[in-house]
């Protein structure tokens, strides 16, 4: 929170900045399914007082400006302007030509404004401006030397330097928070005792401040050096519990951030080790790295890597086992996958099939289960073993009892695809709706989607009985 007594333009951009972060850590950390709910209420706490204070100086801004700039034309007359224009081109950011106020180099050994070079970067461009090299990592190092001969040039002409500008990323992020993000890193291959630390301070970091989550998209060598406890371990067994939950509970973290998705899919150890961890870890590491491969599975390419990587085996064994606690994520990740058409027919070798069907059985997040359920039906082989499987009396009974539209519309379009590719299922069909009507229901009352299929399964069935009856 900004103190009295300071530049007022300062404090409002501090307070602006601050709201910024708190927002931005409130939003993404509702994603996170091990998100805390005392903390975040505090977050929002934080940021009712941050936005209070950033109206109480609001009303103070116009009449500072008005002096700012009062002052501002007493002292910047002809005599200074033409100093500044004579001053070497050494000194002139190379993207702005303008005199640099906050010097830093980059990767290629350029040096560039701070503001400016970082507008540069965000807007995705990975090249330097002046040489077109591709940059190896985007951290951006003050070039103390430059600053130091642009400050004493300016004394040697009587003029005031207007000195480093006082910035900060859209992050918020300072030279301290960079150092301490790579003291973190660096203690990855320290003892383990060390290690534990770290990684439950990165761990808290990524999930409390989306900045640090920004952090390890600048270097490709970040995410490796982060896993480098769990790489170097020789079994499983010798991997300390809490260590790789923290481990991998930061890769979830570091996954929320949409820059971060394609960055961490494509790290080459990071599929196989949330594998492990889907396989071997505690039921929270399990969960936390189901969450990851549904999180990194937002982009389509993504899709497409996890399945080939055999994701989709670990997933359903984990939703077999049916523990409470991880059954949302691993609902969304194997939905996520199965978008994939090739993932189709990987789950349904995998056994997806009866898994999806037993929990819909006994009623476990049903809308969740018969959403992939209806997906996978366009698989021919997923078909032929939700009829043998006893689907059609479990989701003509489940049409009967829920009340939710879309879940009527779900199992309506699975015996659909049934109806269409198994005959044998057709009389099974026709009793419960010579007994209870369902599917007549569903045709009259159900969404557009299911009252076309209702009316094509029935249509089909009462063609069957003519040509029985004809022939």
């Amino acid at each position: 929170m900004a103190k009295s007594g300071r530049d007022p333009t300062k404090a409002t951009m501090e307070l602006k900045r601050e709201l910024q972060k708190l927002v931005k850590s409130i939003v993404e950390d509702s994603i996170s399914s091990s998100q805390d709910e005392i903390e975040s209420n505090h977050l929002i706490d934080k940021a009712i007082q941050t936005l209070q204070a950033l109206k109480q100086r609001s009303s103070n801004i116009k009449k500072f400006d008005n002096n700012n700039n009062s002052n501002n034309n007493n002292n910047n007359n002809g005599s200074s302007n033409s100093i500044w224009g004579s001053c070497p081109v050494e000194f002139r950011c190379p993207i702005s030509k303008e005199l640099m106020r906050d010097p830093v180099i980059v990767s290629t050994g350029q040096t560039y404004d701070r503001p400016f070079i970082q507008k540069w970067l965000k807007a995705g461009n990975r090249i330097c401006p002046k040489t077109q090299q591709v940059l190896s990592h985007t951290i951006l190092t003050p070039n103390n030397l430059v600053r130091d001969m642009i400050t004493q040039w300016c004394k040697t002409r009587g003029v005031h330097f207007p000195g480093p500008v006082q910035y900060s990323d859209q992050d918020g992020l300072t030279e301290a928070d960079r150092d301490l993000f790579l003291s973190l890193l660096k203690k990855m291959q320290s003892t383990q005792s060390e290690q534990k630390d770290a990684a439950r301070t990165l761990r808290s970091l990524t999930k409390r401040m989306p900045s640090f989550r920004a952090l390890f998209g600048e270097s490709l060598e970040s995410i490796p050096q982060l896993l480098t406890p769990l790489c170097q371990s020789k079994s499983q067994t010798e991997i300390h519990p809490d260590l790789q939950e923290d481990l991998i509970t930061t890769l979830l973290n570091l996954s929320i951030h949409d820059n971060n998705k394609k960055l961490v899919a494509e790290t080459p150890m990071v599929i196989p080790l949330l594998l492990d961890a889907l396989r071997f870890g505690t039921i929270e590491t399990r969960t936390n790295a189901a969450a990851t491969l549904f999180t990194l599975s937002a982009l389509d390419s993504n899709k497409s890597l996890i399945g080939k990587a055999g994701a989709l085996k670990p997933l359903i064994d984990l939703l077999e086992e049916g523990h409470p606690l991880a059954m949302k994520d691993v609902a969304s990740a194997i939905f996520n996958l199965c978008i994939e058409h090739d993932n189709k027919a990987r789950a349904v070798r995998d056994g997806a099939v009866r898994a999806l069907l037993n929990k819909i059985k006994n009623r476990v997040h049903v809308d969740e289960f018969l959403a992939t359920l209806a997906m996978l039906s366009s698989n021919q082989r997923a078909v032929e073993e939700m009829g043998e499987l006893g689907a059609v009396s479990c989701l003509l009974s489940l049409i009967k009892e829920t009340n939710c539209a879309r879940n009527k519309e779900n199992c309506i379009a699975v015996l659909y695809t049934i109806c269409y590719y198994d005959r044998t299922k057709w009389k099974e069909m026709r009793e419960d709706e010579s007994k209870y009507g369902t599917l007549s229901q569903v045709a009259q009352n159900g969404t557009s989607r299911a009252k076309r299929k209702a009316n094509g399964i029935l249509d089909r069935l009462n063609r069957a009985i003519n040509f029985t009856h004809t022939a």
